[in-house]
């Protein structure tokens, strides 16, 4: 078997940069490859998955917020031997751009159309189209009960009632709220429309993006409200849903393993990842709900009110190179000292780095860790900070600033919300000095 370069030049290390099966990227515990699936699998199947991440790696899997599978800790010599007994498993890899749909789509009986017709058909036609961004994608997303609304995208396409018709919206970058509206298409129109754009991003080159085609468009007007993909969801038919998810994305072959194991042992046919680090498992309802309670007893995030479900922290340190803080450590401290704070209206941002690839978009509150300390940010992790803090005194800033929002918050007024109002300057200067 061929042994890969280690050499930064051939692995590229870059934010703009994906990861695959076939090209792994070096971070701090080895390369990471990831594997990015266009259907459910088999439990069985992901527990297999699980055993090669154990021999081949690390033992250590992500799941990414795009609900991408990912195996850690591999080397030169055993990242080939994983490419190649995974792609022995035939299972239904994705290759090339990446067209996402929702983790219900087709079964979502709050679903105005279905998309996965419409996500192939443009799958298919983009197959011919070279020269994309490395981080080109597109979501196609049938307005159902779990949307990709928070998720970035280069092109958009959501579901739509027009008068008695379905038609599709065409957004350009950005999240649904954020994208620029370029237009509202009937079915037959929305694919050519979508792979003309891919062409004419194409032909920019390879730092194209859709915002780079989003300029002057109308935003977005349509309010869209978040579902969490944790717990049970009940679908069309009978069948049932059950939402469950390692804590901070990352989770032990051995511990993923055990609760492929008891899904199988209660008769459940299938399990997807998905959004937000989440694994959706398929089967009756009562089945569900049993998964469920293992998983809970087994320390997964089963329920939305979780407040570590409204936390994304990326690996850190030691697992990723750049990272200058252990943020799931910290995660797990936040989710302890301001549970009431986590609302879920908001993702609190724990960031190794100024990178932030946990969580591209802005938040209000961002804590990123620096040689000098964990800045404390509003916005994205690259933003000035608001305060530097020693990680030591992280417990005590937490705490004052979920009692400020304590104290402050109007009735009905989510955390977010409240946050916004008290403004980065009155955040900083309770941070530096204890007092509301």
């Amino acid at each position: 078997m061929t042994a890969l370069s280690l050499d930064r030049t051939a692995l590229d290390m870059r934010r703009g940069a994906c990861p695959a099966l076939s090209a792994p990227m070096q971070t701090g515990d080895g390369l990471l490859a990831r594997i990015a699936l266009t259907e459910a699998l088999h439990p069985s199947q992901l527990a297999t998955l699980c055993q090669l991440a154990r021999r081949h790696g690390n033992g250590i899997l992500d799941i990414s917020a795009r609900g991408n599978l990912q195996v850690r800790g591999l080397t030169a010599l055993s990242a080939p031997q994983l490419d190649a007994e995974v792609r022995a498993l035939q299972l239904p890899l994705r290759e090339g751009l990446a067209v996402e749909v929702p983790p219900l789509a087709g079964m979502d009986p709050d679903e105005i159309a279905d998309p996965r017709a419409l996500a192939a058909a443009i799958r298919k036609g983009a197959a011919d189209i070279a020269g994309l961004a490395p981080k080109m994608s597109v979501v196609v997303d049938g307005g159902g009960r779990l949307r990709l609304s928070d998720l970035l995208a280069d092109i958009r396409l959501v579901a739509k009632r027009h008068g008695g018709c379905i038609g599709w919206t065409l957004l350009l970058g950005g999240t649904e709220a954020a994208g620029g509206v370029h237009a509202v298409l009937s079915e037959a129109e929305a694919a050519p429309a979508a792979l003309a754009l891919l062409g004419e991003l194409a032909s920019k080159g390879t730092k194209a993006r859709g915002r780079d085609l989003a300029s002057g468009l109308p935003r977005n007007s349509v309010a869209t409200q978040s579902v969490s993909p944790f717990g049970l969801h009940r679908l069309a038919a009978g069948r049932a849903a059950a939402g469950i998810g390692p804590a901070f994305g990352q989770i032990d072959a051995e511990q993923l393993t055990a609760l492929c194991e008891e899904a199988v042992a209660l008769g459940m046919t299938a399990v997807k990842p998905a959004l937000d680090h989440s694994l959706i498992f398929f089967g009756p309802p009562d089945a569900c709900e049993r998964l469920i309670a293992f998983a809970n007893l087994n320390g997964f995030v089963t329920s939305g009110n979780d407040p570590r479900s409204a936390i994304a922290a990326c690996p850190g340190r030691p697992a990723c190179a750049s990272g200058e803080v252990e943020t799931h450590a910290l995660g797990a401290l936040a989710a302890r000292e301001c549970g009431d704070l986590l609302d879920g209206s908001f993702k609190l941002h724990v960031s190794g780095c100024a990178k932030g690839c946990a969580h591209p978009q802005p938040s209000p509150l961002t804590l990123c860790g620096t040689p000098a300390g964990l800045a404390w940010i509003a916005g994205r992790a690259a933003d000035p900070a608001l305060a530097v803090i020693d990680p030591k005194d992280i417990a005590t800033a937490l705490g004052r600033v979920s009692a400020l929002v304590r104290t402050e918050r109007r009735d009905g007024e989510q955390s977010a919300a409240c946050l916004s109002r008290l403004g980065p300057d009155r955040i900083s200067a309770h941070l530096m000095s204890g007092q509301p």
